[in-house]
């Protein structure tokens, strides 16, 4: 069954070794943050910087591996139509609505959405690390500098991945202007047996 996350908004979910989730962007060019925790202690989360590490590489896409904290596979992506997605930036929050957007109104943004969505799971907002951005475009300069794009993503691509542990998942239809090329959409998303 599809189940779909309304614009500016996020949920929390358990996906168990073995399983796949698929995230889909059903209108075309917008994001979803991303944050893996696993489900028998939370302290263990997804890492960008481990998983930069072990991956050696930035564009992570179909074959790759999500690394936690502890140096343990979290999520293997399966299938991937874009190709593009971003694991450098935080989830936006009302922070970043201020920072970037100062004539646009303040939204709790991805942080915000993730924190209600997991507090019922008992993780705070401190825990949640940097998010997987799927579908987000954020070009990486050849003097370091970085930009967000709208992002490449089609009405109905998708990303599928493949759960290493029991995971506790957040994912979001992000609310940021920039990532999603100025305006914010749904997001959908199925989970499956191995």
């Amino acid at each position: 069954m599809t189940n779909r996350i309304p614009p500016r908004s996020g949920t929390a979910l358990t996906l168990m070794a073995g399983q796949t989730l698929t995230v889909v962007d059903p209108e075309g060019m917008q994001v979803s943050d991303m944050v893996a925790f696993a489900l028998d202690d939370p302290s263990e989360v997804i890492s960008n910087g481990r998983t930069f590490d072990y991956e050696e590489t930035i564009a992570l896409t179909t074959g790759a591996t999500l690394w936690s904290n502890r140096s343990r596979k979290m999520l293997v992506i399966d299938y991937d139509d874009v190709g593009r997605h971003d694991f450098l930036l935080t989830p936006c929050s009302p922070g970043t609505f201020t920072h970037f957007y100062p004539d646009k109104p303040v939204h709790p943004g991805c942080f915000g959405n993730l924190a209600d969505a997991l507090a019922p799971c008992g993780i705070c907002p401190d825990q949640i690390p940097t998010a997987f951005n799927i579908f987000m475009n954020v070009p990486v300069s050849a003097d370091g500098s970085i930009s967000v794009k709208p992002p490449v993503s089609r009405a109905g691509d998708q990303i599928r991945f493949r759960a290493c542990m029991d995971l506790l998942i957040g994912l979001t239809a992000c609310s940021a202007h920039a990532s999603n090329g100025g305006s914010s959409k749904p997001i959908d998303y199925f989970c499956g047996a191995d």
